[in-house]
């Protein structure tokens, strides 16, 4: 049974390496606000149109005390490799044990031509500078979503 969180929880502690595959730890962002999304899979079109409409928007996020930080199942050379070839300037983890994903309860099992298998639900958590969830934005629809996250994090009493 996938693990439900709700706004208000505490977000669950992360540990796990970035695309340089050096160590990640969320608690190290304390004091910031957190975009966290999970997106399946590195270089594939709706991670990337999501990956990109964040990049694009970085400045504005920024300016809000806010990092952005992505999460998939993909090893750190392949989350290299998709930051540099689109030019993404925040931190990739690399959650190839999908422990990461399962404790935010978006590891589930999809479907696809009659197959079942387990994947990332593209999920964003918005996390406060308190490390509370303030945000969940489920079953995301890559096109526009990165202002509709910047839009709910501006309406955030500061």
């Amino acid at each position: 049974m996938a693990k439900i969180l709700n706004e208000g929880d505490n977000a669950p502690a992360i540990h796990a390496a970035d695309d340089q595959g050096q160590p990640f730890d969320l608690a190290g962002l304390k004091g910031k606000n957190v975009v966290l999304y999970f997106y399946p899979k590195a270089d594939t079109p709706g991670c990337t149109k999501e990956s990109c409409e964040f990049r694009d928007s970085t400045s504005k996020f920024k300016r809000k005390n806010t990092v952005i930080v992505g999460a998939s199942p993909d090893k750190s050379a392949a989350q290299t490799k998709f930051k540099q070839k689109f030019d993404l300037p925040f931190i990739l983890i690399a959650d190839t044990d999908h422990k990461v994903a399962e404790d935010y309860g978006v590891w589930a099992e999809k479907s696809m031509y009659g197959r079942n298998y387990m994947g990332i639900e593209r999920t964003t958590f918005l996390i406060g500078p308190d490390g509370k969830i303030k945000k969940i934005f489920r079953k995301v629809k890559p096109e526009g979503h990165a202002e509709q996250v910047y839009e709910a994090l501006a309406a955030l009493p500061q």
